[in-house]
Formats: C-alpha cells, sequence, structure tokens
C-alpha cells in the first residue's frame, strides 16, 4: 500500500508536503480533505481539524509537515532533502523556519486581500466537491471565517499592510535575483529549506490569483521555481553546492531573516518563560500564550505569541548544538555575517515536544 497524504490544494502545509513526496519519489496517494474525510479519518485519528495528515503503509499517522518529512526521510532510501555538511545544513533548517512562520504572514496576507473571494471558493470546493460553484461559495465563506480572523492574532493589519507588502515584495525580487544563477536554495537540488518556502509561495501566493499574476510580473523565476518545486519531476534529481557552500545571493535572505523574524523569536522565547512561571502545572502549551508588540519594516502592532515558532527554531538549535570544532566555527562566521550571532547562545528552555499531536513541555 502507498502512502496516502490527506491533504487541500488550497493548504499552505500541504503544498509544502506534497511537493516533498513528489520529489522523494514515494509512491503516495492524495485524497482530499472534504468533511467527510474530516469527520471520519481526520478527527478519529488526530483530534482535531487539521491537513495535511500522512498515513504509512503500515498505518502510522503523522501530522505536522516537518514530522510527515521527517517521518519519509527516515522510512525511505535515496537522497535526503538535509544537506549533510554543516553550514548548508544550518542555512536550510534556517530557510525552512522562514517559510513556515514566516513567510505565512505575507501568504495571509495576500490571500485574505486580494484573493478572498477565490479562497471562500476553493474552501467550498475542497470540502464538498459535489455542490455547484456558488453552493462552494456560500459554504467556503462559513468554513474560512476562522482563517480570515486570525489576521489580526498574526499582526496583519491595516495599519501593518504596506510593511508586509514592502518587505514580501523585497524577498521575491531578492529570490529571484538568487534563481537567476541556481536551480534551488543551495545548488540544483531542493532542500528542506526549499520546501519551507515552498508552502506559503506555491500553495497561497502563486496559485490564488492576484498574488500569483503579481509573482509572475515582479519574480517570474519565482514562479517557475514554484511551479518545479512542486511539480512531479526526475526522481532524486541534482545536488547541493560543493565544499559546504553557501551562495552569497542567498545571505540577503538569511539578512531577512536575522532582522525580520529572529526579534519574534527572541520575544517569544521570553514570553515562554513568563507563561511557565504562570502556569507552573501545566504541559500542554496552548497555540496562543499572550501577545506583544512586533515591527515589520518599522511599524509597531500588537501580535499574538505563538510557542509553536520555538518548537520550529528548536531544529535549528539542536543541530548548532551538535556542531564542534571548524564545523561550528564556520556556522558561527555565517551567523555573524547575516546579523543572527544570537542563536549561538539561545536555548528553548524547558525543551518543547509534540505528543499526539500536541505541543507540550519535554
Amino acid at each position: 500500500m502507498p502512502y496516502q497524504l490527506i491533504a487541500a490544494p488550497l493548504s499552505l502545509y500541504s503544498g509544502k508536503v506534497r511537493g516533498y513526496l513528489r520529489w522523494k519519489n514515494v509512491a503516495f496517494s492524495e485524497v482530499l480533505s472534504t468533511a467527510k474525510v474530516y469527520k471520519s479519518i481526520i478527527l478519529p485519528r488526530v483530534g482535531w481539524p487539521v491537513v495535511p495528515v500522512l498515513i504509512s503503509p503500515d498505518d502510522t499517522t503523522v501530522q505536522d509537515s516537518s514530522e510527515i518529512i521527517d517521518y519519509v526521510e527516515n522510512a525511505e532510501p535515496g537522497a535526503s532533502v538535509y544537506p549533510d555538511t554543516p553550514v548548508q545544513k544550518l542555512v536550510a533548517l534556517i530557510m525552512e523556519l522562514f517559510g513556515d512562520e514566516w513567510l505565512l504572514i505575507s501568504a495571509m496576507h495576500y490571500r485574505w486581500t486580494y484573493n478572498e473571494d477565490y479562497a471562500y471558493g476553493q474552501f467550498g470546493k475542497a470540502s464538498a466537491p459535489e455542490l455547484s460553484k456558488q453552493e462552494q461559495a456560500d459554504l467556503g465563506k462559513k468554513l474560512a471565517s476562522r482563517f480570515k480572523g486570525s489576521l489580526p492574532f498574526l499582526g496583519i493589519t491595516e495599519k501593518t499592510a504596506p510593511a508586509i507588502e514592502k518587505t514580501y515584495e523585497a524577498f521575491l525580487r531578492t529570490f529571484d535575483q538568487h534563481l537567476a544563477e541556481h536551480d534551488f536554495l543551495l545548488g540544483s537540488q531542493p532542500s528542506i529549506g526549499d520546501f519551507g518556502l515552498l508552502g506559503p509561495l506555491y500553495a497561497h501566493n502563486y496559485r490564488d490569483p492576484a498574488s500569483g499574476a503579481m509573482m509572475e510580473k515582479i519574480a517570474p523565476r519565482v514562479a517557475d521555481w514554484c511551479r518545479r518545486t512542486h511539480a512531479p519531476q526526475q526522481a532524486l534529481s541534482g545536488e547541493f553546492l560543493a565544499d559546504d557552500e553557501v551562495p552569497e545571493t542567498l545571505l540577503p535572505i538569511l539578512r531577512m531573516f536575522a532582522g525580520e523574524q529572529l526579534p519574534i523569536l527572541l520575544d517569544t522565547l521570553d514570553d515562554l518563560k513568563k507563561w511557565l512561571s504562570e502556569n507552573p502545572d501545566t504541559k500542554e502549551l496552548p497555540r496562543i500564550t499572550g501577545f506583544h508588540k512586533y515591527k515589520i519594516d518599522g511599524v509597531e502592532e500588537d501580535r499574538a505569541v505563538l510557542p509553536f515558532s520555538l518548537w520550529m527554531l528548536q531544529r535549528v538549535l539542536d543541530h548548532l548544538a551538535s556542531l564542534s570544532g571548524d564545523d561550528r566555527k564556520f556556522a558561527a562566521e555565517l551567523l555573524t555575517k547575516i546579523g543572527a550571532e544570537e542563536l549561538l547562545s539561545m536555548q528553548v528552555t524547558p525543551r518543547l515536544k509534540r505528543e499526539s499531536f500536541k505541543l507540550i513541555l519535554a
């Protein structure tokens, strides 16, 4: 039996996993996450409504895009999306974090600011493909209310909208320049970092028509990268750059991570410590532990504190902790060059882990 991927075309993290499974060339069938599938498969197995969900050939249920990729990486032979050199692996993990947790903001902004009616139809179509287009749009409007309603929690408001668009368009242009010289982030093979970027860039901002047209206009190589990284392609093709090289064209994007996302991660870590002091007997973490101020392009706004981002950060920090000697020296040099040297001394304590599809204290 092949893997089963329960997913939806409009789902950000479904796009990330689908692109990976296609590149890895494992046999899988995709199951559309209709209302019936949520009720009969997802809720009984996971306990809450979420996609993507992977069911393995031995009937193991895996949820969360990073855990799905890691599960398949460990179960299947062949080339890996994780570079086996220290600095390239560090960069790939940082870019996965940047895509999953930071570009999420621009993905949600563009969907619900410029593609709202289209998104309603897509939500309805995924839930009830048997309905007419108008019925799907009406249903989608009901189903999508919680997603649209999450914008203020992500710091997406009328106040921050111009800054979100400015920084996102700067990212697109910078990534487009990188792709003029390289097929993917680190060579001719996609890494976990590419698939981290794929979720927001493909499933939201490329597929949604208004933002897709804008991407085609100002960053056509990024649009082409979206198609290539998501589409079926030659199995396990390409390779990473030799000698642990990190292209100079990638440094401006890494500096965006350091300047835009890293301060939020530092603040989230401080908030976690405060939350734990106020909730000493709680092991399971809520999706939101409070609110804080964040800045984007100098514009300050309130935003929810999302502890899941620290679980993703741990992936980066664990890799750094595993390095010693010259490997750590070269990693430190890169982090200093991009302005992210604070990662060298950061620790998520107590550690976070996912258990029974929930985020808990380790």
